[in-house]
């Protein structure tokens, strides 16, 4: 019994003291979880002028292409050294010579037979001359006389005959020059179709040349364009406009000025829009020497840099900032995000151009945000200082 006394006595005690420490233990501190927050880089937004730039493209045309062909029959005998495929020639060379034979005899039957009709109306004359004497003694006023007496239309018939001898060795010498093949303009050769021995009859092509002192480009614009051009689109405003081309010729990259020239004054049925024409003074660099640049040639494809409008009071946002849509992040006070959305007025490859939504002052958020959520707690990982862009 004394033995199941003390046990009961010393787990009544275990207990006691178990609950005495339970009671009198200290309460533990409650601490506060941090708020997770995102780090994001910021800049500060203001409203500055924009110098608008249309961008467009198209392909290196020459202003002036021709396809040469043979106006007169006959074999080639010779054929220049630049008439080849990228020959360059200046106006008035000799391309080519056809044969000239049958062209030399034809001139000089002309001339034999326009000499004969010269010695014909001279005998006429004669003849007229002396019908006028032979009826003035018969004591009648001339004006009585009919005009078989007096000779006038046989006079009139060999000057008529004078006439036509005279136009068809016009027309001899006139075929006798077509036999020469000469340049009509400074240009180069793109593509050569015909050489020596070959017969040639009228309307035989020759080979196709294109002028080297203008190119041309033809650049698209769409009614958004136009509206950023302001109005240059007017005749009056659009000639000599200057514009910047790129683009990339043996794989080295270039740029050339060119000048807008005018407008078709059509819409594109099938695009809707419309074409201007910029042209490039010398592209082939043949009359001002090697140039800054490299030259520009005919077929290449490049980009055109228009300089539009300057729109003023604008915000200039970079397309990292644009979320989806047309809604922006900023932080506000409290360095929490705030979702914005914005009306967007023009875009580039760099920068939305926003007209409303934003405000002096305000934190854009620049950089990715993952998935956004209003309201989440942000850290800010730069410190951007307010400067005008104007």
């Amino acid at each position: 019994m004394i033995k199941k006394a003390i046990a009961l006595g010393l787990i009544t005690g275990s207990i006691a003291i178990a609950i005495i420490m339970h009671v009198l233990k200290p309460v533990p501190e409650k601490l506060q979880m941090p708020q997770a927050s995102v780090a994001v880089k910021i800049q500060h937004v203001e409203k500055v002028d924009v110098p608008l730039t249309i961008e467009s493209q198209g392909t290196i045309t020459a202003k002036t292409r021709t396809l040469l062909t043979s106006e007169v029959s006959g074999s080639i005998l010779e054929v220049s050294d630049r008439f080849i495929s990228g020959g360059i020639f200046s106006r008035g060379d000799t391309l080519m010579q056809i044969d000239t034979s049958d062209y030399d005899v034809a001139l000089q039957r002309a001339e034999a037979q326009l000499i004969s009709r010269q010695a014909a109306l001279e005998f006429e004359k004669a003849r007229a001359y002396q019908a006028k004497k032979e009826w003035a003694m018969t004591g009648k006023a001339e004006s009585e006389a009919p005009p078989l007496a007096l000779r006038k239309p046989f006079l009139s018939e060999a000057r008529a005959l004078v006439l036509q001898a005279e136009a068809e060795l016009k027309q001899s010498k006139l075929k006798l020059s077509r036999t020469t093949i000469r340049a009509p303009y400074d240009g180069m050769v793109s593509q050569k179709l015909a050489d020596i021995g070959q017969y040639l009859t009228p309307g035989t092509p020759l080979g196709e040349i294109f002028s080297t002192d203008v190119a041309e480009v033809r650049l698209p614009l769409t009614e958004k364009d136009l509206s950023m051009m302001s109005n240059l689109n007017q005749k009056s405003k659009i000639i000599d406009h200057e514009i910047l081309l790129e683009g990339s010729i043996n794989g080295s990259k270039g740029q050339w000025i060119a000048k807008l020239h005018r407008f078709e004054g059509e819409v594109n049925e099938v695009s809707r829009s419309q074409f201007a024409v910029a042209n490039i003074a010398d592209p082939y660099h043949l009359n001002s020497g090697s140039g800054t640049s490299i030259p520009l040639l005919v077929g290449t494809f490049v980009r055109a840099f228009i300089p539009g409008r300057i729109v003023k009071n604008i915000y200039k946002v970079p397309r990292s900032s644009l979320i989806e849509n047309a809604i922006v992040g900023t932080v506000d006070e409290t360095d929490h995000l705030r979702l914005t959305e914005v009306d967007i007025l023009f875009s580039d490859d760099q920068f939305f151009y926003v007209e409303s939504g934003l405000s002096d002052g305000d934190r854009l958020i620049v950089s990715a945000l993952g998935t956004p959520i209003e309201g989440i707690k942000l850290e800010i990982k730069n410190t951007p200082e307010l400067k005008s862009s104007r």
